[in-house]
Order: structure tokens, then sequence, then C-alpha cells
């Protein structure tokens, strides 16, 4: 039997991705609420949605088999007490301070006969207006009077790649940075644990979304067979790598080495793949603003646990080294210009997803940087974004790849 996790790079022919398409999640995002949701901005559903399909239909073109978060949840719960076992956990991490409450709620949601719609409404949150029979007659919730949500959306859904991550042959289960992310990862832990195509494989766990250090997708990437990278940056711990590590070596996916790349802790960095993307095998996005001041630290298996070392060389060496190449291309995101990279890094122009080695899908609004891609022989598969980028994210942020071919 094929395993259905299979990732063991990052540019290898992309055959199954999984994406979730945007919902009403979007349109429960206010104004006055959007920091906490992790939103700068609110962006046209109906729109995002165009962007959206035209991001999986071109995905489809290509040959890749497009999965879809919300429908894999929905057929995760396969009998009534799995149903039943999900909402209870849903609710007990969706902050509701009053048992009457959760009560009521656990029973709307248990009469939702329809799994899909049941999935949707536990992503898009609950609205006090939509339980009317709820009368608000303790401290907490006359004190919450005027906050408007029961359950808070999760917006930040349509990024696929951080509530868990792909790794060879396992899952990276993640815990995430924010509170408001965190109910995230429960789709993945009843997916891997309830879902016809995994409950078999025994997909092997790597980390997992109960420890207390946090990481996240957007931070793991697959260099190689034996090379990982991972970020040091506002959204994953070091003590989150050295735990990753430790259980990837522990399980014998193969890899040898985790390279941790501290980027530092700034909202516009978030992540290492908003900053740094493999595109070939020889080819890599960079932002210029983090190579200056960029620390590497190695850590492979030692005889008594870790070993661990700073590396002094540059990104190129280090690159090379344990890529086993003579060169590689750093191609700078905004063309190595401080105002161009400052701008397109903000809206992903270092953010692409390779579909097979040498050939990206990007936001087509950063012209500079495609333009640096295609003269470093890049072939790019452009998707509007205007909508999409708003939440700060670009095609590999939306996308996580469940099967590549082996390079």
């Amino acid at each position: 039997m094929k395993n259905p996790i299979n990732v063991f790079s990052e540019i290898g022919k992309l055959n199954t991705v999984m994406l979730h398409r945007p919902g009403k999640e979007l349109e429960n995002l206010m104004p006055d609420y959007l920091e906490s949701l992790l939103f700068d901005d609110i962006p046209f559903l109906e729109q995002a949605q165009k962007e959206h399909d035209f991001f999986a239909e071109t995905l489809r073109l290509k040959g890749v088999e497009v999965l879809y978060l919300e429908d894999l949840a929905a057929e995760a719960l396969t009998d009534a007490s799995i149903k039943e076992r999900f909402i209870t956990e849903y609710l007990n991490e969706a902050d509701i301070k009053e048992e009457r409450t959760k009560g009521l709620i656990l029973e709307h949601l248990m009469s939702m006969s329809d799994g899909r719609k049941l999935i949707d409404k536990t992503m898009a949150g609950l609205q006090k207006s939509e339980l009317p029979s709820l009368e608000r007659t303790s401290l907490s919730d006359l004190a919450d009077s005027h906050y408007p949500f029961i359950i808070d959306p999760m917006p930040n859904l349509y990024f696929t790649r951080d509530p868990f991550a792909t790794i060879g042959h396992g899952v990276s289960l993640n815990r995430m940075y924010s509170v408001t992310r965190r109910r995230e990862t429960l789709y993945g832990k009843y997916i891997f644990a309830h879902h016809p195509m995994f409950k078999n494989a025994q997909v092997p766990m790597v980390y997992n979304r109960d420890e207390n250090t946090r990481i996240e997708g957007g931070d793991e990437l697959i260099l190689s067979k034996e090379l990982i990278a991972v970020g040091i940056s506002q959204r994953t711990d070091v003590a989150s790598i050295e735990k990753l590590a430790r259980n990837i070596f522990d399980k014998n996916l193969g890899f040898e080495r985790v390279l941790a790349f501290d980027i530092g802790e700034q909202r516009k960095f978030m992540h290492l793949d908003t900053v740094f993307t493999m595109v070939d095998y020889d080819k890599f996005t960079i932002h210029p603003e983090i190579e200056g001041n960029l620390t590497i630290y190695s850590i492979s298996k030692g005889t008594d646990g870790l070993e661990i070392s700073q590396e002094t060389d540059t990104l190129e060496h280090i690159l090379c080294k344990y890529l086993e190449l003579d060169h590689v291309a750093l191609i700078r995101c905004g063309g190595g210009n401080p105002t161009a990279a400052a701008r397109e890094q903000w809206n992903d122009g270092s953010n692409t997803l390779a579909i097979a080695p040498g050939e990206v899908i990007v936001y087509d609004r950063n012209t500079i940087t495609n333009q640096k891609l295609e003269e470093a022989g890049v072939k790019l598969n452009y998707i509007p974004g205007s909508e999409l980028v708003r939440g700060r994210g670009g095609p590999r942020c939306m996308s996580m790849p469940f099967d590549r071919t082996d390079l």
C-alpha cells in the first residue's frame, strides 16, 4: 500500500495537495478585532474565492490532485461517537465560559446531520445572534455582552501550510503561536486518526498539538531527503525545533540534519517561507533583509542525543555543503532593491509554491521578483492575489502537499 504522505523535498513533482477554500469565516472578520485574529485587513470573500478557485484550477491543469481540508475533516467524522468527540473537544477549546452555553451549542451542532455543513460552521464561528434562545444571565455573559461572538471564527484557515506539516512519511501536528489558531490543528488530529485515507496508514507524528512550545508549518521546509530547514521566528520556538529534530531522528524517517534559520521575531517575516523558498535543485528565493544577520544552527543525531553547532559560513556555502552542490543561486525578492523588496515581501513575493523542479506558482502582483525568477530560468504560473494576500500569505502558505514524486 502506497503511503498517503510522501514529501521528501520542496520541489519534487506535486501530485496531491490539500487546500481550504475561504469561507464564511472571512465574513466574520470585524475591524475592532482584526489584530487578535491576525489580520491587517478584511478580504472581500467573493473575490477571494474566485482567486482561490483560480489557484486550485491552475494546480489541476498541472495534473495535481486537489483535496480540501473541509471535505477531509467532514469525511473523518465517520460515526456519531467520533462526531461527538470532535464537537466536545472543539467546544472545550473555544473559550466558552458557561457550561450551560456550551451545552446548548453542543446540542445545536450535534443536530446538524450534514458533516460538511457542520465543519463549515465550526470554521466560521458562532455569533451570539445565531442562538437567540441563549439568555445572558451570568456575570461573564453580561460583562462580555458587547462582544459579538460566542465562538471566534478561524479566518487564517486558508493558509493550510501552518496547522500541520508533512515531513517524509510523517506529520508535524503543530502547536500554533496564537490562541486564535490553535483550534485549527484539531481538524488535522481527526483527519489523520479517522479519515479512511489515513487511519490504516499509521502516519507517524513528529510533533503533537499538545506540546507546550509553538511551531508552525510555514517554518518547516524539506530541502532534500536528508535535510530539513526550520525557521526560528515569531511563530516557532527554539525548543520546538529541538523536539521536532529529536522525534524525526528517533522515528528514522531518513532525514539526517536540521538547519535552524534564526530570522527574528517580526510579523513582517512571520515564517521562514515568507523570506526563503526553494524553487529548483540549486535556486532559492530570499528576502535580502535577512541575509546579512542570518544565523544558522546545524542539528544532527549524536551518540548521546542531539549534536548542535552554529554555522559560520555564508548561506550559499552552507546550502552547497549540505545539498552537495557546486553552486546555488539566491534570487532576491524585489531584485535586491530595498523599497521593492520590502513591498513585494509584504505581498509574499518570496513565498513560491514549487510544483516541479524549476516550476512554481506565484502571485502576479510581484512583478520585479517574478522577472528575476524568469531571468534565472524558473517557469512561472501566475495567479491573482489582491484579496488572498490581505491575510499575509502566498501560494506556499495556502497549500499543504501530501504527495510529491521523489527526486
